[in-house]
């Protein structure tokens, strides 16, 4: 580096509109996922505390397991990510994620059988077949409550506001990561995201993913 004050100082790096680490600065916890339960097609959202859009997509009521477009707002001119399914409908099927350049940002899947009774997630860092976060559900009771209500008319849509589910992640030495909370809602379903740990910018744009996965592969649940 120069010692000469009156050296004219380098340009930043100009940053693609679609670049993670942009999107993913500055923004303010917790975070609110909505989406619409009566909407033909998929809407899903993520604001932060400040109401800036993070995420957005909408896909097809039975394309959302196959390929998943993330945009950075709802205009849906900036594409930031693309989640595919390495198989079609699959219990075990793992969801690869990547930008907008095609780079690769992670990858979640569902734990087998452990999932019926309690929600149990693995996310990968790229290139990493053994599971960098796992997401677990912190209170099945509200699982089953909502399993069983939300098949009786009328009454399941009460569980949207009164049953209210809690994803952890942590890290492989158990280190909070991240938590996705059900919050009261009608007609809609509302999660909050708060961060508890560090982590680089795809990372925690993994688990936003992840988390976003997880609730469309859920949402049967309210």
């Amino acid at each position: 580096m120069s010692d000469n004050p009156y050296t004219t100082p380098s340009s930043p790096p100009v940053l693609p509109t679609d670049d993670i680490a942009r999107q993913i600065e500055g923004i303010q916890y917790p975070l609110t996922l909505s989406f619409k339960i009566l909407a033909l097609a998929s809407q899903a959202t993520v604001t932060d505390a400040s109401g800036r859009t993070i995420l957005y997509t909408k896909q097809k009521i039975f394309k959302f397991r196959e390929h998943v477009e993330i945009f950075t707002d709802n205009t849906r001119t900036t594409r930031l990510a693309d989640i595919h399914a390495n198989k079609v409908i699959d219990w075990s099927a793992r969801y690869n994620s990547t930008d907008a350049s095609g780079r690769p940002i992670g990858s979640v899947g569902r734990k087998g059988w452990r999932s019926i009774w309690r929600a149990h997630y693995e996310t990968f860092n790229p290139g990493d077949e053994t599971p960098d976060f796992s997401i677990r559900e912190e209170n099945p009771g509200a699982k089953i409550v909502d399993s069983i209500l939300g098949e009786i008319p009328l009454v399941g849509f009460l569980t949207g506001y009164f049953c209210h589910p809690k994803y952890l992640a942590t890290r492989n030495n158990g280190t909070p990561a991240m938590r996705l909370t059900k919050q009261p809602a009608f007609w809609e379903g509302r999660f909050q995201i708060d961060k508890l740990g560090d982590m680089s910018a795809r990372e925690e744009l993994n688990l936003f993913l992840s988390y976003l996965m997880l609730v469309l592969l859920e949402r049967r649940r309210g």
